[in-house]
C-alpha cells in the first residue's frame, strides 16, 4: 500500500459513465458541492441529453477506446472517476468486455498517472470472493464461489490493471459497490427489478440474498474515497444484507403491489437458467435469465463495509427510504405507473 498524496480538491474532475446509475449520481453530486465537471461522452443521445440537462459541465466527445481522446480529457483536471463498464451477467460477451472492463479501465488509469490525477476507479464486489460459510466477505476475501462468468472475471482483471498502473505511480483507490438502486438512473440498469415487481412480476423471489444500498449513498462513498481513501486500497460499499424475498416485500409496499407468495424453487431457477442458455445457443444473443444469471441469484451474496465506514465515514441510509425515493423517481419520469395502494395487498 502506498500513502495518499494531497489531493487538490478544487481541481476539475473527470467523471466516466456520466449517463449510468452510478455515474449520474455522482455526477450531480460534484455539481452540488460547486465541483467544476467533465465527463466523457461518445455523442449526444436521448439519454446524455436528458442526464445533463440543466447541469453545468463540459462534455468531452469519445470513448475509452481512443487513447488519445482519453488523455486530452484528463489532462489539467485534479481526478478522475471512472465509472464506466460493460455489464450482462451470463457467459457471452467476454471479448467485448475486455475491451470495455479491462482494456478501458487501463487506457483511463494510463491516462490519469500521466496527468498527475488521482483516479477512483468504480468495481463492483463480484471482483472479491464470497465465504464458503455465508458469512460477510470483506476485501481480503480471496476469489471464489461465484461463477466465473465474463463479467466477474473481467471486473477482476480490471482492478488488477489499475493496481499494475499504481506500481507505476500512479495515485488511486477502488470502491466495491453492492446492488444499488435509487434515482438518476436513466438506462434504466439496476432498478430494473424494482420496476418489475411494480409491475406486478414480483409473485415469486429468487432465493439467494444480496446487499441494497442507495446509489446516493455510493456516490458519497466514492467521493469520500476520493478525498481519504488511501492509494492502492480497495473499500466495499455495502448496505442491507436481505433476502430477494424481503427486498421484493419492500418493493412491492412501494409500488403499491401484492406481497411476493414466496422464493421460486431452486430446481425452476435452475431450469430457467438452462433455457436461458439454450435460447442463447440457438439465437446467438444471450438473454437476462441464464445459468450465470440464475446461479447468482441463488448464492448469499453478502459483503462488510467496516472498512469504508471506519476509514471514509461511510454510512447508508434506510432501506425502505431508498426504495420510496427510487420508485418515485421512476413514475414522476414515466419508466412505471403508480397504482392506488390497497391496504391488504401490502400489509
Amino acid at each position: 500500500m502506498i500513502a495518499s498524496r494531497v489531493f487538490d480538491a478544487a481541481g476539475d474532475c473527470l467523471v466516466t459513465g456520466a449517463t449510468g446509475l452510478v455515474g449520474n449520481n455522482v455526477v450531480r453530486m460534484l455539481v452540488g458541492q460547486g465541483r467544476s465537471v467533465r465527463v466523457l461522452a461518445r455523442r449526444s443521445s436521448a439519454v446524455g441529453d436528458k442526464a445533463f440537462a440543466g447541469l453545468p459541465l463540459m462534455q468531452v466527445a469519445g470513448g475509452l477506446d481512443d487513447e488519445r481522446v482519453l488523455q486530452d480529457a484528463v489532462d489539467g483536471a485534479s481526478c478522475v472517476i471512472h465509472a464506466a463498464a460493460m455489464v450482462h451477467c451470463g457467459w457471452k460477451y467476454l471479448a467485448e468486455m475486455r475491451e470495455v472492463n479491462v482494456e478501458g479501465t487501463r487506457r483511463i488509469a494510463r491516462a490519469a498517472r500521466r496527468a498527475g490525477a488521482r483516479l477512483v476507479h468504480v468495481s463492483s464486489v463480484d471482483a472479491i470472493g464470497l465465504r464458503p460459510d455465508g458469512g460477510p466477505a470483506d476485501e481480503e476475501t480471496p476469489p471464489g464461489g461465484m461463477p466465473e462468468c465474463p463479467y466477474v472475471v473481467t471486473k477482476r482483471e480490471a482492478e488488477a490493471a489499475v493496481l499494475a498502473e499504481v506500481n507505476e505511480g500512479l495515485d488511486a483507490v477502488i470502491v466495491n459497490p453492492v446492488y444499488m438502486i435509487g434515482p438518476w438512473d436513466w438506462k434504466p440498469s439496476s432498478g430494473r427489478m424494482l420496476l418489475e415487481v411494480g409491475a406486478g412480476k414480483g409473485l415469486f423471489a429468487p432465493p439467494g440474498s444480496n446487499d441494497f444500498v442507495d446509489v446516493r449513498d455510493v456516490a458519497a462513498g466514492i467521493l469520500a474515497a476520493l478525498a481519504r481513501g488511501q492509494t492502492g486500497r480497495r473499500y466495499i460499499l455495502g448496505g442491507h444484507g436481505l433476502s430477494y424475498l424481503d427486498a421484493w416485500r419492500v418493493f412491492a409496499r412501494a409500488a403499491g403491489r401484492m406481497q411476493p407468495l414466496g422464493m421460486a424453487p431452486r430446481a425452476i431457477i435452475r431450469t430457467a437458467g438452462l433455457v436461458g442458455d439454450l435460447a442463447a445457443a440457438m439465437l446467438g444473443r444471450e438473454p437476462d435469465i441464464n445459468s450465470a444469471a440464475t446461479r447468482m441469484s441463488m448464492l448469499a451474496h453478502n459483503f462488510s463495509c467496516r472498512r469504508a465506514e471506519q476509514e471514509l465515514g461511510y454510512h447508508y441510509r434506510p432501506f425502505e427510504e431508498t426504495v420510496q425515493d427510487a420508485w418515485n423517481w421512476f413514475v414522476t419520469r414515466g419508466y412505471a405507473r403508480a397504482v392506488a395502494a390497497r391496504p391488504e395487498l401490502v400489509r
